[in-house]
Order: C-alpha cells, then structure tokens, then sequence
C-alpha cells in the first residue's frame, strides 16, 4: 500500500512539472504553426524572445509587474492586456484566462501571441524581446534545428 501511495504521489509530481521545451523543438513547433515570418518577425525573434522571458518554460509565472499585472506562460503573456487572471484591470485582448498560458499545450499561446504581434507595438511588447534580441543578429537561434 505505501508503495502505491508514493507511486501515485510521483505520478502526481510528474505530471505537474512544467514543460521546459528545447529549442530546436520549440522551433520546430513554432515554424509547423506558421510563426516564422508571421506578421514580418522571424523565427530567430521568437526562440529569443522566449528564452529571455520564460527559458522556454511553459508554465512560467513572472512576478508582479509594477501595475500589479503578472505574465503568464512560454511568451509571459501580461494580463493587463492579453488575458485574465481576476486579480485586476485587464483589456483581456486574447480573450482567454491568464491559466490557458500555464499549460504543456503551447497552442494558445501561440495564437494570442500572433494577436499581440499584430499591435502597433509588434514584437516591442515583450521588453525581454526589445532588451536582448532587437536588432541583433539571431542566427543562434535556430542554428543547428534542421528546420
């Protein structure tokens, strides 16, 4: 019986670790759901973008945010703007619950990724984005995936 109980409890561990996706896998992916290029942002921009804001983490959960916002997911998706996690203001632009992002199911993630690139800010609202991968050259990102 003790058995059991702590191959259950392993089982539970497991499966609420997060996804902490590669890179060339989380390129891979991203380039079959039509990122690279999309809206003009190459696939180098993305892999950047989201190694620097969540280290390819798909359930990250950043810290609050100065307006008390808080980011969610593989891209820190911010819920002032994009989604809503009831703890505030939000505009909620994707249209989902800030949880849809915290998820091993990067799917909508991407979708409200491409609606936040659309903006007139584009890739500027991610100032993990604009701070470390803006204007640089991105080649490492996706060298070596064999896309």
């Amino acid at each position: 019986m003790k058995a059991l109980v702590l191959a259950l409890l392993f089982l539970f561990i497991a499966a609420n670790e997060a996804k902490v996706f590669q890179k060339c896998e989380l390129a891979s992916l991203l380039k079959r759901n039509g990122m690279d290029g999309y809206s003009g942002v190459k696939l180098g921009d993305w892999i950047c973008m989201a190694y620097h804001k969540s280290r390819y983490n798909s359930r990250a959960v950043g810290p609050p945010n100065t307006d008390g916002s808080r980011d969610y997911g593989i891209f820190q998706i911010n819920s002032r703007y994009w989604c809503n996690n009831n703890q505030g203001p939000t505009t909620n632009g994707c249209n989902k619950p800030c949880s849809a992002f915290i998820n091993d199911d990067i799917t909508d993630d991407i979708v409200c990724a491409k609606r936040i690139v659309r903006d007139p800010q584009g890739m500027n609202a991610w100032v993990g984005w604009k701070n470390n991968c803006k204007d640089r050259n991105l080649s490492k990102w996706t060298r070596g995936c064999n896309l």
